[in-house]
């Protein structure tokens, strides 16, 4: 095999269409862009709420201040619930466990038990956090509490700061 034996992937290169180029080539005259007006024209062709100079509906609603602000910190707890997890016939209940159960899709979000129901038997239970209510209700009945910790979210340098 030599350079000149090389090609590009069948597909992979193609002509572009050259437009403007006579009636002939079928992209002649208006180069597909339709009759005159603002979208022939060369350039931006408006934004996706603009409605032909009428005030658009999103001008008309009311301002509120802090909507739309979302935390890239915020750590996405997966919630269960004491009571729902008592139920089950295991006696050690793991993040693992809970994936292989298809409680939880995969291990990705940390996993935070809730004091909603009742313990009535001792059971062993590890997450990432434990409300309060949860954590007195399994010492309650006798079980134990491993708590895994929550993840440490990398944050980002704040910008022109050194």
């Amino acid at each position: 095999m030599k350079l000149h034996d090389l090609k590009p992937a069948e597909g992979s290169n193609y002509q572009s269409k050259r437009v403007g180029r006579g009636h002939g080539s079928g992209k002649g005259k208006t180069s597909g862009r339709g009759m005159g007006g603002q979208k022939q024209r060369e350039g931006r062709v408006g934004h996706r709420a603009f409605e032909g100079g009428q005030n658009e509906i999103t001008r008309g609603m009311p301002f509120k201040r802090g909507v739309g602000f979302h935390n890239r910190y915020r750590i996405e707890y997966k919630v269960f619930n004491i009571g729902d997890l008592a139920e089950s016939q295991h006696d050690e209940i793991t993040p693992e466990l809970m994936l292989q159960a298809r409680l939880v899709k995969n291990l990705k979000k940390p996993i935070k038990i809730l004091g909603d129901g009742e313990v009535t038997r001792p059971i062993r239970i590890t997450a990432h956090r434990f409300s309060a209510s949860a954590r007195q209700k399994i010492e309650a009945a006798g079980g134990t509490v491993t708590e895994l910790g929550a993840p440490v979210v990398k944050r980002l340098p704040r910008r022109g700061k050194f």
